[in-house]
């Protein structure tokens, strides 16, 4: 073997020799700075735990001296409020004053004045028809223009040139009927819900009495065998004459000269 391959060979050993001494320095200076000894872990341990317990000391301080804080700021309410309450005098009312009496105006008076001379009349009157001499049951309805009165038999006829009409009233609590003659005072057309066309209506002249009151007024003729009540009064005798109060029946009551003069028929 020459002595110049060797030669050659000297540098790469001492490479590795080098590398080997880096290696070697390198694991000491990992173990000095990187590796911990157990003994510092326990100390620190030791320490963390510590820490704790006074985290927990200070937050349960922290919550009694909040609680104590609380009940200082109430009871200071309280005795602002008693404080309050002792110096403040209760409400006292002050005396009624005695209400005043208005004098009565113009318009009161004319309203009184109009009232004055009017027939107070319920819902349900009694009613004096002079012919045919009979107290009927009368429904007061200020809904109606004109008066009506349960006819029968209606016929018409001329008499002297003039429109005429017989018809056949009823006798209340009976069956029998009374036949009148009376001239047509003029037809009106009455619009019925159950009927497409308009009914033309004989309108005759009748003296009644409702209460004091007496009068000739209008009455249409119609068959009232269905309703309840054999008279209607409407606006045509209401008019000016009467005040209507709905919550009264009967609150009027016909002289005893018209009952007599019924009864002697």
């Amino acid at each position: 073997m020459s002595l110049r391959p060797m030669r050659a060979n000297l540098p790469f050993r001492q490479v590795l020799l080098a590398l080997g001494m880096v290696i070697m320095l390198a694991g000491c200076s990992f173990n000095r700075y990187l590796m911990v000894p157990k003994q510092d872990m326990n100390e620190l341990s030791s320490s963390i735990q510590t820490q704790r317990v006074t985290l927990v000391t200070m937050e349960n301080n922290a919550s009694i001296r909040h609680e104590k804080t609380v009940e200082q700021h109430e009871e200071s309410t309280r005795a602002i409020l008693e404080a309050i309450q002792t110096q403040v005098e209760k409400p006292r009312c002050p005396p009624l004053r005695p209400e005043k009496i208005c004098p009565a105006t113009d318009a009161s008076r004319q309203l009184s004045e109009r009232l004055q001379g009017k027939l107070i009349v319920g819902e349900l009157e009694k009613i004096y028809i002079a012919e045919p001499r009979q107290v009927y049951t009368a429904r007061i309805d200020s809904g109606a223009e004109t008066s009506s009165l349960d006819a029968r038999n209606i016929t018409r006829f001329e008499r002297d040139g003039n429109n005429w009409v017989r018809f056949d009233v009823p006798i209340p609590g009976t069956d029998e009927l009374v036949t009148l003659e009376k001239e047509v005072a003029r037809r009106v057309k009455v619009f019925q819900a159950s009927a497409a066309d308009a009914e033309r209506l004989l309108v005759v002249e009748l003296q009644f009495a409702i209460g004091d009151h007496q009068q000739v007024a209008e009455f249409t003729l119609t068959d009232r065998a269905d309703l309840t009540y054999e008279v209607l009064i409407g606006r045509n005798i209401l008019r000016d004459v009467m005040l209507i109060d709905i919550g009264r029946e009967f609150a009027t009551e016909l002289p005893e000269s018209i009952l007599n003069n019924r009864n002697d028929s």
